[in-house]
């Protein structure tokens, strides 16, 4: 498992050299190759008879942290769903995206994405599945803005970016809490203590902030409002991270933490709220939308409202639909997201005002938009999956398990009508997608391009996931038994009876309320012109992207006042205002946590030579603050260093002497060499407050250096090292001179780095002496 979360990342190294060649080969080839290879490594665990895998990998022997992947029926379920649907989208990339494009960027940003949601699925180490977290949000917001030429790519990635970062950090603080309470940072580890998680007095906290974390990234209501302006990316992204993976992150999440928070009643609450809520609110403004993308990113919410639901439930039932649901809606969204992509390719417009009576001139595309809008409705049709997990939906409103008492019992009492009523706007936004592009009549003067059919590269992939609706609707006992109902058990935590899933069970409630469903939907499809004015009153002024853009315009706002207030060009104040924070933080924190330790035992003596040369040192330092000429102020400031490799030979430590004597030489000769070239000094006339406020800075940020080397040395919290490099100097080492072992080989990297970070900033330094100006620009 290792090596296939490695694999994209690997490949992804080479995209940039394989894209060189890109006229004569598409890059897209070699990149289809790693989904595909993923895919049949991991398939091969489909059937009756699977078992959970673990694989543990070394990562952190130091802090006993190592790289545990956990495979079991729900991360089974998204890896199939993360390498399928990525090999698909990375052939339909092929022909969408022109050779003249950035091909070597995208496939990067792809692969990248790729590789992190695999470990986000796959971990069992929550700071590893944080880590893969915040790397899909950082490749999610380098696909968004794959054209940065657009300002409203730019617009949508920000916004991505923003709010879902902001969901992680709420994750890692939840996950922090958990680790802390149960002392282990493994998932399954952390199931076996679940009480003292439940009844911690954190709970709430940890509750909120992990559910958080998923609503962001999961698009819940209020935070849906990045997904919209989110398609402004390429369309192979949107059906690949709007579809069937990133947005599904944060349904994994609940899903997977289900075994230990499901059993809370606010865990109910919420999460039954938040999901019928945005299944509501995201199918009604579906139905608003005029570009293609909108109307699928707005349905794409209210599925994901659905599915969060149905875990917020939390009956055998409702998760079972909910793990069912998650596999059709890659089906058939990530189809139609593709049919929008080919619609816009060749006709040159997403705007469906502009569109209709397609069908005649995008047969095979119409056909697949069918299959998979009408799934997407939910239509009781028996080779259309799309209904057999909405009358799951439907079956588990009418039975949830929570308690009929307070809140619980009135959202036990009005879900199945919001269920009702969000699924009636989904069969709207569902036929309005289909109708409003393939039927009625023809605007080809108002479209940029003559729409012709898609090239069969374009319509390979849409026609495998189509593909999937079909066989899925008329055979589901092919996945239900050999992965669907393991990813239940996972979810729930127990074990589960398979269940039977057929198309016909009776005139039961559920059928009923797919049949209200058509009509009512039907009705309101037909006579959508004519109700359209209601969103002038709902949401109408109201916009939560009106609320977000007012939040980071006035932080712009106010912090360019704050930062305009400090940074006036004076270097002076720049430093003092550093150098102020150190020393109040600093102080404060010391106090407060009672770090200034002052222990005189077990000193040296100090006679007169040690005093005589540190008085020195206190003279030239002072004079070199005072001096005018900076030849003067070099020499001067070179007695302090000469004065330490003094007190260095005087309490017997010569090889520390010689370092430090060869280290001021040099520094003083470079000072000597650069200080040359530079203008003369020149006293500055200040006004007395900012002399004294120097003054006190500078007194007492030394007072601070004074104290943390006389704390560092009488503080005793652990063992010193010193007895280790003693004793190992020789036998590891092979030196005698311990110190030249600890710099050469203990601390060998550390050498070598400080030695590469000199010789850079060398070159940089030669760099700009020797760049000199054109004579005709001088």
């Amino acid at each position: 498992m290792l090596v296939a979360v490695l694999l994209p990342f690997i490949l992804a190294v080479f995209i940039p050299f394989l894209s060189r060649w890109k006229e004569k080969l598409h890059p897209g080839f070699f990149v289809t190759l790693v989904p595909v290879v993923i895919f049949i490594y991991f398939v091969r665990h489909i059937g009756s008879g699977f078992e959970p895998v673990v694989q543990e990998y070394s990562w952190i022997p130091s802090l006993g942290i190592n790289m545990v992947f956990h495979l079991d029926g729900l991360s089974l379920l998204f890896v199939l769903l993360i390498s399928g649907i990525g090999a698909l989208v990375a052939f339909y990339s092929i022909y969408y995206l022109h050779k003249s494009e950035q091909l070597g960027h995208f496939y990067v940003y792809f692969l990248i994405f790729m590789g992190s949601m695999l470990g986000v699925v796959l971990s069992d180490n929550v700071f590893a599945l944080y880590s893969f977290w915040e790397f899909t949000s950082l490749s999610s917001f380098l696909l968004i803005g794959f054209w940065n030429y657009k300002q409203e790519s730019r617009y949508g990635a920000l916004k991505s970016m923003l709010i879902t970062v902001f969901g992680g950090l709420s994750l890692l603080g939840a996950l922090i809490f958990m680790s802390e309470l149960t002392n282990t940072t493994s998932i399954r580890a952390m199931f076996d203590q679940q009480q003292l998680v439940l009844n911690s007095e954190y709970f709430p906290l940890i509750l909120s902030l992990l559910l958080l974390g998923a609503f962001t990234k999961s698009a819940q209501f209020p935070f849906h409002i990045w997904l919209p302006d989110a398609m402004e990316a390429p369309t192979p992204v949107s059906a690949y991270l709007h579809s069937a993976t990133m947005v599904k992150a944060g349904i994994y999440l609940v899903a997977r933490y289900s075994p230990m928070l499901s059993s809370s009643e606010w865990f109910f609450i919420i999460v039954s709220t938040a999901g019928i809520v945005t299944l509501c609110w995201g199918s009604y403004m579906a139905v608003r939308q005029t570009d293609l993308k909108g109307i699928l990113a707005f349905s794409t919410i209210s599925q994901l409202g659905m599915i969060m639901a149905m875990l917020g439930f939390g009956t055998k039932a409702a998760v079972f639909g909910a793990v069912f649901h998650i596999l059709n809606h890659a089906t058939f969204k990530g189809s139609l997201f593709m049919v929008a992509g080919i619609i816009d390719h060749e006709t040159g417009t997403r705007d469906i005002r502009r569109l209709g009576g397609l069908m005649t001139y995008l047969p095979i595309t119409a056909t697949l938009a069918v299959f998979a809008s009408f799934s997407m409705a939910g239509v009781p049709l028996p080779f259309l999956n799309g209904f057999y997990s909405k009358e799951m939906f439907f079956e588990s409103s009418l039975h949830l398990e929570a308690s009929a008492a307070g809140f619980s019992g009135f959202m036990m009492s009005v879900i199945p009508y919001l269920a009702v009523l969000g699924s009636i706007f989904t069969f709207v936004y569902s036929m309005y997608f289909f109708f409003g592009t393939f039927r009625g009549r023809a605007k080809i003067d108002q479209l940029p391009k003559k729409p012709h059919e898609a090239p069969i590269g374009m319509l390979v992939s849409p026609m495998i996931l189509v593909a999937g609706v079909i066989i899925i609707g008329l055979f589901p006992f092919l996945v239900n038994g050999s992965f669907i109902a393991h990813a239940a058990e996972a979810v729930k935590g127990t074990a589960l009876e398979e269940k039977h899933i057929t198309f016909w069970h009776g005139i039961i409630p559920p059928f009923v309320m797919s049949l209200t469903v058509v009509v009512f939907g039907a009705i309101l499809a037909i006579s959508r012109k004519g109700w359209t004015p209601v969103y002038n009153f709902l949401p109408g002024r109201l916009s939560l992207n009106k609320l977000y853009d007012g939040l980071v315009d006035r932080t712009e706002r106010y912090s360019g006042v704050i930062t305009k207030g400090y940074m006036n060009g004076s270097l002076g104040r720049y430093v003092r205002l550093i150098l102020a924070a150190i020393l109040i933080v600093s102080f404060a924190f010391m106090a407060l946590t009672g770090g200034f330790t002052v222990d005189t035992s077990n000193l040296s003596r100090i006679t007169a030579p040690e005093i005589a040369v540190a008085v020195t040192m206190v003279l030239a330092a002072i004079g070199t603050a005072l001096t005018n000429n900076r030849i003067a102020a070099i020499l001067i400031l070179g007695v302090v260093g000469y004065g330490l490799s003094m007190l260095f030979v005087l309490y017997r430590a010569p090889d520390l002497a010689l370092t430090q004597l060869i280290v001021e030489t040099v520094t003083v000769a470079l000072f000597l060499l650069v200080f040359y070239h530079l203008p003369k000094l020149k006293k500055k006339d200040q006004p007395m407050s900012t002399q004294v406020l120097n003054v006190i800075i500078s007194v007492g940020f030394g007072a601070l250096m004074t104290m943390v080397a006389i704390s560092a040395h009488s503080s005793k919290w652990f063992d010193s090292i010193s007895e280790y490099f003693v004793k190992n100097s020789y036998k590891l080492g092979g030196g005698d001179n311990i110190v030249n072992v600890i710099l050469v080989d203990f601390r060998g990297l550390d050498t070598l780095f400080e030695i590469v970070v000199l010789g850079i900033a060398a070159m940089a330094i030669y760099g700009l002496i020797r760049l000199k100006k054109p004579k005709e620009d001088e």
